[in-house]
């Protein structure tokens, strides 16, 4: 689809866009006049959300964050509404053994990275009480769960993708936009994920080193600086990721597939035997049938000091 067509379908949408908007400041209010009830815990409760959909980075910053607090000493959970997996009945905890395909793919991924207990549940308020009373956690992290008002919050971070922003500034579905911009002035922190604005703290993903999806051997940034290679993603926006590879040196074959896509081995059956690069999200989907030529790009999102002396300071 053409940027010319696809303009004139979100302007034909914003009708719909009108009654999204309307929607959630309702429901919103509704929260806010106890119309609805708020599920309060005895644990602090830290959002990391947004306000957009699609790819901001989410993730790497709630692995950043449980990793720095479980170094700290506390004794850190995550939840998470599962995204993708078809567990739909309940709560799940979510372990190195657990399949992406039913728990979803960043729940395993936050699982594995970070060796602590992850609770999957539509309802994250459920979600948090279970993971309270099984895990004996002191310290929960929402991945997501910005505008799930059931779930009460100490800290709120917003996510913002430094490069796109908001986009065209338009509400679901004409436009990127969950909730008002305006919504940024009521959250704790923002981080956006590239470039310097007011009042906002900058992130960046730190690249580690290449994995091999089967083995685990680890190769250095420029192994593949040269090579021929498929660049492989299913993410909310897989041009930062490809040019991210292209700026390493690769000569690069992209291949798209949708967000949270679940991958079976005739996905990355390619007909020559070059190198099949991937993100970590895509790559604990691959693991069941991974070859020697699958790797991931191991990165991570680097906190600043400034933030994380704030943040706790907040809690």
């Amino acid at each position: 689809m053409d940027l010319h067509t696809k303009g004139i379908i979100n302007y034909l949408l914003l009708p719909v866009s009108g009654v999204f908007y309307l929607a959630s400041v309702l429901r919103k209010w509704l929260y806010r006049v106890n119309f609805f009830k708020v599920q309060k815990f005895k644990q602090p409760v830290i959002v990391v959300g947004n306000i957009t959909v699609g790819g901001t980075g989410k993730t790497p910053i709630v692995i950043a964050l449980a990793q720095y607090f479980k170094q700290q000493g506390r004794q850190v959970g995550v939840v998470s509404r599962g995204y993708g997996g078809v567990h739909h009945q309940g709560s799940l905890l979510v372990n190195k053994d657990t399949n992406a395909h039913l728990s979803g793919d960043e729940p395993l991924l936050i699982a594995l990275q970070t060796d602590l207990p992850v609770m999957v549940n539509k309802n994250r308020a459920q979600a948090v009480k279970d993971l309270i009373n099984q895990c004996q956690v002191d310290l929960i992290i929402s991945d997501d769960g910005l505008q799930h008002y059931k779930m009460d919050r100490d800290v709120e971070i917003a996510v913002i993708d430094g490069i796109r922003r908001f986009g065209n500034g338009f509400f679901l579905p004409s436009g990127p936009l969950r909730e008002s911009i305006d919504r940024l002035k009521s959250v704790d922190f923002v981080i956006n994920n590239a470039g310097l604005y007011a009042g906002e703290f900058s992130t960046e993903l730190i690249l580690k080193m290449f994995v091999n999806v089967k083995t685990g051997e680890q190769k250095p940034l420029d192994y593949f600086k040269g090579d021929y290679c498929h660049g492989v993603a299913g993410i909310g926006y897989p041009q930062r990721f490809f040019d991210t590879l292209s700026g390493l040196g690769i000569n690069l074959e992209p291949h798209i597939f949708a967000d949270h896509y679940v991958y079976q081995a005739d996905d990355l059956a390619f007909e020559d035997n070059h190198p099949i690069l991937m993100t970590a999200k895509d790559c604990v989907k691959c693991v069941q049938f991974a070859n020697n030529q699958m790797w991931y790009l191991q990165t991570e999102a680097d906190l600043s000091d400034d933030f994380l002396k704030k943040l706790n300071a907040k809690l």
